[in-house]
């Protein structure tokens, strides 16, 4: 057996699908963004049941009501993880059983793109489910523990947002809703709305784009939507973007968007960009630092 090695030519002609997340407050309008998509190649995975914004929008859509049938869709769309053992979930014993029940997963061919709508409501539903697991009761009193829901809680929405992002032939993204909050110091700051901490803090790790859908003041100061697309903007909006294609601030409008992602490639020497950065000279000296010491 030869070692497995994927030469540069193999990589570079693999079909390779985007991975992000647009965060924005509610009511934004991230939901509508499907509307600049191409809807026959899409599937919407409505977990709000909120397709209102979209009425009358012919796409294909699933609607998945507990985490159980979160993780099948999972499993079907991405496949099976050969390091899983039979039991464990996203596993090739958990992927054949939900073929059974689903069918041939060549089905999902016609669909380049997943549209999951919203990460805030999948952590919802996994936590409602680890609350119910052995590991979320004491062993002792067989009392509710909610360090150990929570810490099962980490594990899953983990495990899931992986599995799916492993999924390399397809554009998998996911909508969350951003909170607005101030920290100890009376500083605002912008925190994903996911149950518990840990989703929230590794996602961004997770995924290769990281958008946020704002609204920013235009020349005459009227808002207006925007994404914020790259990590250092002058709001602090979480936003991180891995293709180094995309400006500080992109329209609106999601098709545009993901073909900008999937544009031309950038050469080397303009996204190493980087220079020294430009400091502030050390302040002089003040009258508070001066001192007089007695001469002999």
């Amino acid at each position: 057996m030869n070692l497995p090695i994927i030469t540069a030519d193999q990589r570079l002609a693999e079909t390779r699908g985007v991975k992000g997340v647009i965060f924005g407050p509610s009511g934004i309008g991230k939901t509508s963004l499907l509307w600049t998509l191409e809807a026959s190649t899409t599937l919407f995975f409505d977990l709000e049941a909120g397709d209102l914004a979209i009425e009358g929008l012919h796409i294909d859509v699933v609607r998945p009501r507990t985490w159980k049938e979160c993780r099948d869709f999972a499993v079907f769309i991405g496949g099976p993880n050969p390091a899983l053992r039979p039991e464990q979930p996203y596993s090739q014993a958990h992927f054949d059983e939900v073929c059974g029940r689903f069918g041939d997963p060549r089905v999902l061919a016609k669909y380049d793109t997943v549209f999951i709508d919203s990460i805030t409501v999948a952590g919802r539903l996994c936590f409602q489910w680890c609350r119910g697991q052995p590991e979320a009761h004491s062993e002792k009193t067989g009392k509710p523990d909610v360090r150990g829901a929570y810490g099962l809680h980490g594990r899953e929405m983990i495990g899931w947002l992986t599995h799916l992002q492993h999924t390399r032939g397809k554009n998998v993204w996911f909508v969350g809703i951003l909170d607005e909050k101030l920290d100890d110091f009376n500083r605002k700051v912008f925190v994903p709305q996911i149950d518990g901490s840990k989703t929230g803090l590794e996602l961004p790790g997770i995924v290769d784009q990281v958008i946020t859908m704002a609204s920013l003041p235009d020349e005459q100061n009227r808002p207006q939507r925007a994404f914020v697309c790259q990590t250092l903007n002058p709001w602090g909006y979480p936003a991180k973007d891995r293709s180094g294609r995309l400006d500080l601030v992109e329209e609106p409008h999601f098709g545009r968007l993901m073909e900008k992602v999937r544009g031309p490639l950038i050469p080397a020497e303009r996204r190493l960009t980087y220079s020294p950065p430009q400091l502030p000279p050390p302040p002089g000296p003040t009258a508070t630092d001066t001192h007089s010491y007695p001469t002999n």
